[in-house]
């Protein structure tokens, strides 16, 4: 897919990267990722997203923009108030990069239209906030044969992978599923909501930026992705680590617990 001359402009300290380039920018303007969640993961990553060139984005939240979400949802403002989050944020995006074509999807996602929405894009990057829409997306996912990029957020610290389930490792074994790491959501109530335990603004900014960085690796093709690793921030002591994980072979998606799914 051609750049435009101002986008060659616009995508310069891109194509200037040996490991992007013109062959990687263009497959960022041909991809089509499905955001989920314009909150405080999905705001920063869908600003990196536009900013990268990412050329179709579609963005499912069936939330509105209120006064606690400032503190660190920052791709909306305070005029923004009320308004739909997948509209705030689309406007914020048409600012940002008009080369950038937004899918506003004012609706929740769940298990009984995952699969059909994630079939319309190359790869989604999931930002929810509950259990059920990240158990959801992620069956939908390897249902749909997509890659899925997700995050979760606690008070301090943070976590993220990439889960490839349809597809096999090097050795034949197939990929791990989001279930062979996390076999069940955890009991109602077992996890505090984010209202009742907080969480660091800035640390919804630091994960959601790494989330851009696993989806434009992915669409340009660099790099390794994680896969089979799950990347742990904790923010109070600013450590770093992965874990690696590996296929259950009695997973309910990919293994032999797949009839009773």
């Amino acid at each position: 897919m051609a750049l435009a001359s101002d986008e060659i402009e616009r995508y310069a300290r891109h194509l200037v990267l040996a490991e992007v380039g013109g062959p990687g920018q263009a497959r960022l303007k041909a991809a089509r990722i499905l955001v989920v969640g314009a909150g405080g993961l999905g705001a920063p990553l869908i600003q990196y997203l536009a900013a990268a060139g990412i050329g179709t984005i579609g963005l499912v939240d069936d939330d509105t923009v209120s006064l606690s979400n400032l503190q660190r949802q920052v791709i909306h403002g305070t005029p923004d108030l009320g308004r739909p989050k997948v509209e705030s944020a689309a406007d914020a995006v048409a600012r940002l990069n008009p080369h950038v074509s937004v899918v506003p999807l004012p609706f929740r996602i769940d298990a009984d239209n995952a699969v059909d929405l994630i079939a319309g894009y190359d790869l989604v990057a999931d930002g929810s906030d509950n259990f059920a829409t990240r158990y959801a997306v992620s069956d939908a996912c390897f249902r749909a044969r997509r890659p899925l990029v997700t995050a979760a957020l606690g008070r301090f610290d943070g976590t993220l992978t990439t889960i490839r389930a349809h597809e096999t490792g090097p050795d034949g074994t197939p990929n791990p599923t989001y279930r062979c790491l996390f076999p069940n959501p955890p009991p109602p109530g077992s996890v505090p909501a984010c209202a009742e335990a907080g969480v660091l603004g800035a640390l919804a900014g630091v994960m959601g930026s790494l989330m851009a960085m696993e989806v434009i690796r992915a669409v340009a093709g660099f790099g390794e992705p994680l896969v089979g690793r799950l990347l742990m921030v904790d923010a109070r002591a600013m450590r770093f680590e992965t874990l690696s994980y590996g296929w259950d072979p009695e997973n309910p998606l990919s293994g032999s617990g797949a009839s009773a799914a």
